[in-house]
């Protein structure tokens, strides 16, 4: 028992990244109908930028992390502005290969500056670790899963209550009728864009502090596991990508812990094809039925 329960808490540890970036995932894809493909590589971007804050520049902290976000969301607007909006009204196909295309690119560049050896992470989360019993909770563990959901909470409100987040529903349902109304939509993908780039460096940096080695490609298979989790949630749908990443994360240290280590993938993959054949909108997900 003590064992489930120790594989428990390292599944919620990374189940919660998972859910922080398929949080990003979800609010690009509800408002802009995208499956943003570069997201993972904004995360490393987010890891390198505290990296670079901390250790080459001395910056504290308390001061690189803001930064970081900053950064991040800045690159995530740039993106959408660059190489994703004028392919707005193409198809899809070529929005799809424009995402792949900035993913390689961004790991080149920073391939380049940095070389692929990997990093050593400053410590930034210096909290004592809670203890029940014979259990041991490291603050890395704890703290990334309290921001998890306290930042769905925030974003959940953010997009039910107050005015950008109306627009940003208005955009989701039609961006024709919204702009009819008098809605931004070029603003308010933007928004959208800076919003799950900033959660993105969120990501990199919890994730960075529980494995304290960055590479340029740290990003890929992060980004692609919460993918899935946003789509075994229900993409689109806010409390669906955290509970996405938290069965996710859950299954892969139990798969790790009783089955192997070499099977985790697959059998992650093999959860989502199961999710898709009897639940396609994802557990939280509705089916939509679309006028031809």
């Amino acid at each position: 028992m003590s064992q489930f329960l120790l594989q428990l808490i390292n599944g919620l540890n990374i189940g919660s990244i998972y859910a922080l970036v398929a949080l990003g995932y979800t609010m690009v894809y509800g408002i802009a109908k995208l499956i943003n493909f570069a997201h993972g590589e904004i995360i490393m971007v987010g890891s390198y930028t505290v990296f670079v804050c901390t250790t080459m520049m001395g910056m504290p902290i308390w001061l690189s992390i803001p930064v970081s976000i900053v950064v991040c969301a800045v690159l995530g607007i740039c993106i959408e502005k660059i190489a994703y909006k004028p392919l707005r009204s193409a198809s899809r196909i070529y929005l799809l290969i424009t995402a792949i295309g900035i993913s390689f690119f961004l790991q080149s560049l920073f391939q380049l500056i940095f070389t692929a050896n990997p990093k050593s992470f400053p410590t930034i989360i210096q909290l004592p670790a809670l203890t029940f019993g014979e259990f041991s909770i490291s603050a890395n563990y704890y703290l990334t899963f309290v921001v998890s959901v306290v930042l769905m909470i925030i974003l959940d409100r953010f997009v039910k209550l107050t005015k950008t987040g109306r627009a940003m529903r208005a955009v989701s349902e039609d961006q024709g009728a919204a702009q009819l109304m008098g809605i931004n939509i070029n603003r308010t993908i933007s928004i959208t864009f800076a919003i799950g780039s900033a959660l993105a460096a969120v990501a990199g940096i919890l994730y960075s502090s529980s494995y304290p080695l960055i590479n340029p490609f740290m990003g890929s298979t992060l980004g692609i596991k919460a993918f899935i989790a946003a789509v075994v949630g229900g993409i689109g749908i806010i409390p669906g990508a955290v509970l996405g990443g938290f069965i996710l994360g859950i299954i892969e240290s139990l798969t790790k812990a009783y089955i192997s280590s070499q099977m985790t993938d697959a059998i992650v993959f093999l959860v989502l094809i199961v999710v898709l054949v009897f639940k396609p909108a994802g557990l939280l997900g509705k089916n939509r039925k679309e006028k031809v």
